[in-house]
Parts: structure tokens; C-alpha cells; sequence
């Protein structure tokens, strides 16, 4: 089986993690990488900058199946490919790197961050600190970080973790709804080109429903991946899930929060309706305007 991925260090770190549990299982593992747009620095301002290339890898039978961080693919997926597993997941919050919690920044800290939701909650939660934008790879953001250009970063705690640098994390954000699909791994294909027994080794039926819950989610608010909003289920038992979502504005001015539980089929839609009606899109609308301006 081609195992395509992108050459990052964190990518290739995810795509070894399912190669080593596929060949656990017997299969036959050639890892291919893959660069692309969002490799190359193109200013794309969607999502497929990093996950395209790899869909016309598949398309053009190039390689068997794409690994990607689920937070990065786009709810539309390329005709005639499906995401076809999602691996146990990782734990999906957001940490802060150079000090304990939120609370601990002195006002007027300037705390790195690349994700319009980051720096859009948190300037929600810390309206007296000055988000800096910061780019770059985690051990990129961390030099930096250690190098005094910015007092703190906000990182996902499973990055670090799959690249062994979790001791950097100062703490847990719990202020912040993470993204949809952070902490989880997706797998895409050809539809219909690989028998789901082969992926049994890495398939997790929960973590699948949480994402494809998430993923409803921000489809059905008409949310675009450069606007801040965040989704994340999680199993509640009985097969019931508990979803959470945030849309907001970048200037943290203006935010809605919503929860709802209920069956992974429901709950999705359910949450959308509800955060609509209480004046979603309007804030989706102004936040794509004050992005744009």
C-alpha cells in the first residue's frame, strides 16, 4: 500500500504512526511524499493548499491512500474520493507554550499564533494582550518563542505530543473550542479502491463519528476554513455524542458558544440550526468582511 503524506515532520510523524500499525497487520507499506501548495508558502486561502495535491495523487493512481490532519481537510472533498478511516484520536485541545494558562500573561503580551480562531478566542478571553501572527513549523514557532520574539504560542497539544515536544506545553487551553478534526488523523482514498478490512488496524468507529459530526457542523453553518470557528464532539456513552461550536469575530468583539447532545446522526445539524438562529451567519458574514478588509 502508498502511503502519500506531506513531508512536513510532523506529517511524515503521522503518516509512520499508521504505516506501523498497517504492517503490524501484514500489509505492505511504501510511504510517498508528497509536497504542496501550502509547502511551497502559496498564499491559498483555503484548506486544499494543503490537501490537494494529495487528492490528485489518488486520483492519478499515483498512491493508495492519503494521511492527513483531519483539521486541514476541507468539508468538500475531491469527486470521487472518501475519507475511508480515522485513527484513534489524539487529545484535540489547544496548550499555551511559555507559560501555565491564559490567566498567568501579563497584559500587553504578545502571544504568537497562525489560526484566525486562536487569535480570535483569545483575544475574546484576553482582550488586554496583543496577538502576533507567527508562522512556520512547531519547532519553528518554539525557536521563536525561546528566542524572546513573542512570550508566548499557542500550539495543538497533539502536535507536540506526536513529535515528542509535549513537555512544552505549559497547559491546557480550556477556554478554546478546538478545531473541527483537531487531534485526529483521516485517512482519504478512491471510492471504493480499498476493502475497509484492511484499514480495521487503524479505524476507530468513535473517533470517525466525532469528526463526521464536526464536519456537519462547520459544513452546515457555511463556514469557510478562513473564518474563526470551532467544533468538537465527543462520546458521551449510550451512543450519544455532546458537540460544541464557536463562531466568532477575529477581534474577539463578538462570539456565540452553543452545545448540544444527542446521536452522532443529529447532533450536527442540530447544533447548526440552533446557532443560526441565534445570529451565526451574521457573524460568519462580518468576519469574512473584516478578514478581507
Amino acid at each position: 500500500m502508498r502511503i502519500g503524506t506531506r513531508a512536513s515532520a510532523l506529517a511524515l510523524a503521522q503518516a509512520a504512526w499508521v504505516a506501523q500499525r498497517l504492517e503490524g497487520a501484514g500489509v505492505d507499506i511504501e510511504i510517498v511524499k508528497i509536497t504542496t501548495l501550502g509547502d511551497r508558502g502559496a498564499a491559498v486561502a483555503d484548506k486544499s493548499r494543503w490537501v490537494s495535491e494529495l487528492e490528485r495523487a489518488l486520483l492519478d493512481d499515483r498512491i493508495d491512500v492519503a494521511v492527513h490532519s483531519a483539521k486541514d481537510v476541507p468539508t468538500e472533498l475531491g469527486e470521487g474520493l472518501e475519507l475511508v478511516a480515522v485513527p484513534p484520536r489524539a487529545d484535540p485541545h489547544d496548550v499555551i507554550c511559555g507559560a501555565r494558562g491564559l490567566g498567568d500573561l501579563r497584559p500587553g503580551a504578545r502571544i504568537g499564533t497562525s489560526s484566525v480562531r486562536r487569535a480570535a478566542q483569545l483575544r475574546a478571553v484576553r482582550d488586554d494582550v496583543e496577538v502576533v501572527e507567527l508562522r512556520g513549523n512547531v519547532d519553528t514557532r518554539l525557536r521563536k518563542l525561546a528566542e524572546g520574539e513573542v512570550d508566548a504560542v499557542v500550539l495543538a497539544l497533539a502536535g507536540l505530543e506526536r513529535l515528542g515536544r509535549a513537555g512544552e506545553a505549559g497547559g491546557v487551553i480550556d477556554e478554546f473550542v478546538p478545531a473541527a478534526g483537531q487531534g485526529a488523523l483521516a485517512l482519504e482514498a478512491r471510492s471504493g479502491a480499498l476493502e475497509t478490512s484492511v484499514l480495521g488496524a487503524v479505524s476507530d468507529t468513535s473517533s470517525m463519528e466525532c469528526l463526521g459530526t464536526e464536519r456537519e457542523l462547520v459544513h452546515a453553518l457555511g463556514a469557510s476554513c478562513n473564518t474563526p470557528v470551532g467544533a468538537h464532539a465527543r462520546a458521551l456513552g449510550d451512543g450519544q455524542l455532546e458537540l460544541v461550536g464557536w463562531v466568532g469575530l477575529p477581534d474577539g468583539s463578538a462570539w456565540l458558544r452553543d452545545a448540544v447532545s444527542g446521536a452522532p446522526e443529529a447532533v450536527g445539524a442540530q447544533c447548526a440550526r440552533r446557532m443560526l438562529a441565534a445570529g451565526a451567519a451574521d457573524l460568519l458574514a462580518r468576519a469574512e468582511t473584516e478578514l478581507a478588509a
